[in-house]
């Protein structure tokens, strides 16, 4: 059994910035990818960011160079840094993580999502 627990959405103004979190917790002997997807009102879940084990990223054009993903290890734990945020934004975030369990299977698993809103 694994959990995904995603904290850090909320309300901002544009311009503004936000932290997300997303904790992985349970059956896990070790997490290759991590990540964040977006879905915005009438739209199709997007990819957001992405970092794999060794901390290598890549970005939606959309969001490059203002947000920023990491990863503790240690803490099971992936991060989204949002700056200068735009009402475009908006949207629910949710978090992945490919986890392999100590039997050795391997899953994505998905945080239940977080609401990020820009106000304009």
């Amino acid at each position: 059994q694994v959990q995904l627990v995603e904290s850090g959405g909320g309300l901002v103004q544009a311009g503004g910035s936000l932290r997300l979190s997303c904790a992985a917790s349970g059956n896990i002997f070790r997490i290759d990818a991590m990540g964040w997807y977006r879905q915005a009102p009438g739209k199709q879940r997007e990819l957001v960011a992405h970092i794999t084990s060794d901390a290598y990223t890549n970005y939606a054009d959309s969001v490059k160079g203002r947000f920023t993903i990491s990863r503790d290890n240690a803490k099971n734990t992936v991060y989204l840094q949002m700056s200068s945020l735009k009402p475009e934004d908006t949207a629910v975030y949710y978090c992945y993580a490919d986890i392999v369990a100590w039997d050795r299977s391997s899953y994505d698993y998905w945080g239940q999502g977080t609401q990020v809103t820009v106000s304009s």
